[in-house]
């Protein structure tokens, strides 16, 4: 299975009972998968989630309100390949055969967790490798068109034979035995291409293929055209594929006019870039194809590289338009120099050059190298003109993690582009098997940097203002946590999931409440009375250091435990139920308010009030980023503003961008707002809230 963190598993739940479906999401997410749930609760619900949504898995318990039949005749009916998983209590044979007839791929225990993990990891694997191999599938039919583009524009007369009868043949095949269109000689035998006193051993060879031997590289026989007519040919056999069946490639060739010499340079020249001699794109294309399929096999190695000159838009003028095929052929004829015959090189684009070479990593970044060095170095004369050009060089090193044509050239380009980014005369090579060491050397500086960070000065605190829609004059803020890195402060979306995989959230909590509550002193003697909101993870539920930070803090800047609000992730509080309400009753001692962020994301958030009370709720950003979407969502937001209300908790959205979405937020009720409309985040706390 791919690692969790960089997929989400789009779940689809049948299930009457939302917390029964909140446990098996928050068990799924516990060990490490990315879950995005759906909860149909009737018919028109389920097939609208199947309409528009990309589901991956269904898990299916016993519902009355959506049964079992109609569930799997939706998704028949989709046509989508999403395999169900049927919730059981226990399993009896007659139960394993309704499902199988019904189309239920697999039975998990939904007692048994580790059971329910196992089959939902099994399925969604077998689901990749499927998608996995649909991929493969139109990559081949891909590869396979544009080989037959090649083979019908070759002037060589090719047809492909199975079991003795053409099912592919060119336009030279065609018109060298008189015939107009394939359909004529479709499904004809090749031996009515043969003179009759040729057939009886034509037949023999035809047997001896069809039981697997080599054929001969070449076989003379008197060919027959429609009318008849023999000429004396010679034919070549190559063993191939051909809409995934295997065949046999036939070239004919008539012998009087059949010059192997002549016809090796004309196929020579029909290969080639006649601009610069090198091969043309097409052809290469196939080299390439060929050279990802051997490596798919686990057959060789390749390294792909681009070569690009720097500036060209600038180097046309001082060398003039007509002189720019010039300037092309002299750079890919110093290509060709330059390597021999150590790459297979051709023109790529209108002024770019590919090259393919035999190797491992170290042998393709040499030779990019090689390229590089010895373009800095020349000077090229066009006419009476001279110019040095250097090159931007881009790469990939064709590995089984990256053995796909679209994924090779995409790679590659993006390293040519990096390359011109950094102003060019520049290398750039991906090594996919290098990747996940030097993926581990980053983490492990970004690790270094955070332990810094926490010791030293390397966080920063921002404040956005939030303003209460009920004319409230409070102050409140809502503090964000920045770090800075080679100069630049970076968001808490790029260090803190790799804090979380090093165990260092805690102490981040430590430095980020300690910090909030030095602002909030300061604060005070400059005569303002001031609320911050903290994010805080479940790393600090069980963390007896962060209460005593909070202790000390308060006590020693004579701040009131109310200024300070702790905000957590709802989903993080259903699935640290019991360490949270400990935590909330510490904190709440404290005079602290405690509040849930991301409210609303759940199957059934209001569930979670019935074990969790909080201060405040902040509702999840898909209530508010869109402005469009803010008006579909009005009647859920008023539902949660009015329960919070009854229960006398504060109701806060957040990312309010317009007039319209503030005003709508008021009009559904809500108490706080904040987001570019209010206020940016500032290194000081200096608004206006009169």
């Amino acid at each position: 299975m791919q690692n969790a963190k960089d997929i989400t598993l789009r779940l689809l739940i049948v299930d009457d009972s939302a917390e029964s479906a909140e446990a098996i999401v928050s068990a799924l997410r516990n060990s490490g998968i990315a879950v995005r749930p759906f909860r149909p609760q009737n018919p028109a619900e389920l097939a609208q989630a199947i309409a528009s949504q990309s589901i991956d898995l269904v898990l299916a318990a016993t519902s009355y309100s959506i049964p079992q039949l109609l569930l799997t005749q939706q998704i028949a009916a989709s046509g989508k390949d999403i395999p169900m998983i049927l919730l059981a209590d226990q399993v009896d044979a007659q139960q394993l055969l309704e499902s199988a007839a019904n189309g239920i791929r697999a039975i998990a225990l939904r007692q048994q967790p580790d059971h329910l993990l196992s089959v939902v990891r099994n399925e969604w694997v077998d689901l990749q490798a499927r998608r996995g191999l649909r991929r493969i599938e139109v990559q081949m039919r891909e590869t396979e068109r544009r080989c037959d583009a090649l083979i019908s524009s070759s002037r060589e007369p090719i047809a492909y034979i199975h079991e003795g009868m053409h099912i592919r043949a060119n336009e030279a095949y065609l018109d060298m035995f008189g015939y107009e269109s394939f359909e004529d000689v479709e499904g004809i035998s090749l031996l009515d291409m043969v003179a009759s006193q040729h057939v009886e051993d034509f037949k023999s060879l035809l047997k001896s293929l069809s039981k697997g031997e080599t054929p001969p590289p070449q076989y003379e026989v008197d060919a027959r055209n429609q009318d008849g007519d023999t000429f004396p040919a010679t034919m070549e056999f190559t063993a191939a594929t051909y809409e995934g069946e295997s065949c046999f490639q036939v070239v004919f060739r008539r012998r009087e006019e059949y010059d192997p010499e002549l016809a090796r340079e004309v196929e020579e020249l029909r290969q080639r870039d006649h601009v610069t001699g090198l091969l043309n794109r097409p052809t290469f294309m196939v080299h390439l194809e060929n050279a990802v399929a051997q490596v798919s096999r686990s057959d060789g190695q390749y390294g792909f590289l681009l070569v690009e000159p720097d500036h060209y838009a600038r180097l046309l003028p001082d060398i003039g338009l007509d002189s720019a095929d010039a300037l092309i052929a002299a750079m890919g004829q110093y290509l060709a120099a330059t390597l021999g015959d150590d790459a297979q090189l051709a023109r790529f684009g209108e002024h770019s050059f590919a090259l393919l070479t035999q190797g491992q990593y170290a042998h393709t970044t040499h030779m990019a190298e090689r390229v590089r060095k010895a373009f800095a170095s020349h000077v090229f004369s066009i006419g009476e003109r001279s110019a040095t050009v250097t090159v931007s060089i881009g790469g990939v090193q064709v590995g089984e993690k990256i053995a796909s044509v679209g994924q090779v050239l995409n790679r590659a380009n993006d390293c040519t582009r990096a390359a011109v980014e950094l102003g060019g005369n520049t290398v750039k090579v991906f090594d996919p098997g290098a990747a996940d060491r030097v993926e581990e050397e980053r983490i492990q500086r970004w690790v270094q940097r955070i332990r810094e960070a926490i010791t030293g000065d390397g966080f920063q605190l921002r404040f956005r203002p939030v303003l209460n829609l009920m004319g409230e004059p409070l102050q409140l803020y809502d503090a964000s946590l920045l770090m800075e890195n080679n100069g630049e402060l970076v968001g808490p979306g790029t260090f803190l999931p790799i804090a979380q995989d090093h165990e260092l959230l805690a102490p981040i909590n430590r430095w980020v409440v300690a910090n909030a509550i030095r602002a909030l002193g300061e604060r005070r003697r400059a005569g303002h009375t001031t609320h911050l909101m903290l994010r805080i993870t479940p790393e600090s539920f069980s963390d007896a250091a962060l209460l005593q930070v909070i202790r000390d803090g308060l006590q020693a800047e004579g701040v009131e435990g109310g200024q300070l609000w702790l905000q957590i992730p709802e989903a993080k509080v259903f699935t640290h139920l019991r360490a949270a309400q400990q935590f909330l009753s510490a904190v709440a001692a404290m005079g602290c308010k405690v509040g849930l962020e991301q409210f609303g994301s759940g199957l059934d958030s209001f569930q979670l009030l019935a074990h969790f009370q909080p201060a405040f709720l902040k509702l999840d950003s898909s209530f508010t980023a869109d402005p469009a979407l803010a008006k579909e969502q009005l009647e859920k937001t008023q539902e949660i503003t009015a329960k919070a209300q009854s229960a006398d908790i504060r109701t806060i959205a957040e990312y309010v961008t317009d007039a319209a979405t503030m005003s709508l937020l008021f009009s559904a009720g809500v108490d706080y707002v904040e987001g570019d409309f209010v206020g940016p985040p500032t290194a000081q706390m200096d608004f206006e809230f009169n």
